[in-house]
């Protein structure tokens, strides 16, 4: 019996190497590869695709539309602001729209998609995926593709002042009113300065938290900056959106 159990916990230990082994590979699996990137529009998904682009070849951005396909499911980006985004990147959009019942299926569809055009990477602008149980190293097993995560476990502060020192320009475009953020928020850019005003605040200064979102409309992953021209403030429950528009020359 004693036996047994020195093997047994010999085996866990190997399982638990090999697994910590997979999980540094989601840092730089894209280096050297074909990817796809899984795109909100939003900071951390940009600076994921920079990174992608820098150590990688990336052929497409991926993202998943709500049921009418007017706007991005996650975060509401209207299509033209989407596309105008994919346009000045220099990249094809895989996009498909989607109820959140059957949004796995049509995610791995997309996936599939990109994998018969050359990708073996999706690259994901997470950074505090759980180790155990993660949605997207499941669905790149089912379709065989590896996951790239470069940001992941990364200090929030770190990637953000890295995002603003590359150039990037970005709006926050959503904030969670109980989360410590204001409507005076909206519309602001992202700044080491406000960054700083908002960890003072109690705020992550990645927004990791769920406490606000952006739009990114200038950058070096960009060819020209995204034009745009704020709407009105909308509130629904506990969140205020600053709706962009793209504006027209």
């Amino acid at each position: 019996m004693q036996a047994f159990f020195i093997e047994f916990v010999k085996i866990s230990f190997i399982l638990n190497q090999l697994n910590k082994i997979m999980q540094d590979q989601w840092k730089s699996n894209a280096e050297r590869r074909k990817s796809i990137v899984s795109f909100s529009g939003g900071k951390d998904s940009s600076l994921a695709l920079y990174h992608a682009m820098q150590t990688g070849t990336v052929i497409g951005l991926i993202m998943m539309l709500e049921e009418q396909g007017q706007c991005s499911r996650s975060h509401a980006m209207p299509l033209e602001i989407i596309r105008a985004q994919a346009e000045s990147i220099g990249l094809p959009v895989y996009m498909a729209s989607s109820s959140w019942a059957n949004y796995e299926s049509k995610f791995i569809a997309l996936l599939d998609q990109a994998k018969q055009h050359g990708a073996e990477v999706l690259v994901t602008g997470d950074l505090d995926m759980p180790e155990h149980g993660c949605w997207h190293d499941r669905v790149t097993q089912q379709v065989g593709l590896k996951l790239g995560m470069p940001l992941w476990l990364r200090p929030h502060k770190e990637v953000v002042e890295e995002f603003i020192n590359l150039g990037f320009r970005s709006v926050l475009v959503t904030v969670n009113l109980k989360l410590g953020m204001k409507v005076e928020d909206l519309g602001k850019t992202l700044t080491l300065e406000y960054i700083q005003e908002l960890e003072n605040r109690g705020i992550d200064a990645c927004g990791e938290g769920g406490e606000f979102h952006t739009t990114v409309i200038d950058g070096p992953i960009f060819n020209k900056a995204i034009p745009v021209r704020q709407g009105d403030i909308v509130y629904h429950e506990e969140y205020a959106f600053l709706p962009l528009e793209l504006e027209q020359h």
